[in-house]
């Protein structure tokens, strides 16, 4: 499903936008239902708030998958680093680390 979104140009970005518009149509749905709804109560202006507030994660969710296949395409294309060569780095910046303090004296052994 996320593929058939992709391929149809919807990008992560799209549905963060969506996520968080739903949060602000969350609060005016539960503004105006108070106002228009009077006679139904508060708890009809709250369920409406809630039926779209629960909207929100699951753009942003969709958002975050989006991401990860935007990721991989990435990858695919050459733009991305591999996870070898992530891992090559963290070596070799341990090793800078352990050559540089190979030589120093620690205050606890040094008397």
């Amino acid at each position: 499903m996320i593929k058939m979104l992709h391929k149809m140009g919807i990008r992560s970005h799209h549905a963060y936008a969506a996520g968080t518009a739903s949060i602000g149509l969350a609060f005016a749905s539960w503004a105006l239902s108070t106002k228009a709804e009077k006679t139904r109560g508060l708890d009809r202006a709250d369920r409406w708030g809630i039926f779209i507030g629960e909207w929100a994660p699951t753009f942003f969710a969709l958002g975050v998958a989006l991401r990860l296949e935007e990721g991989g395409m990435q990858e695919t294309m050459g733009m991305g680093g591999t996870m070898p060569e992530m891992e090559r780095g963290r070596e070799a910046d341990t090793d800078v680390f352990d050559r540089a303090s190979s030589g120093m004296s620690h205050p606890a052994t040094s008397r």
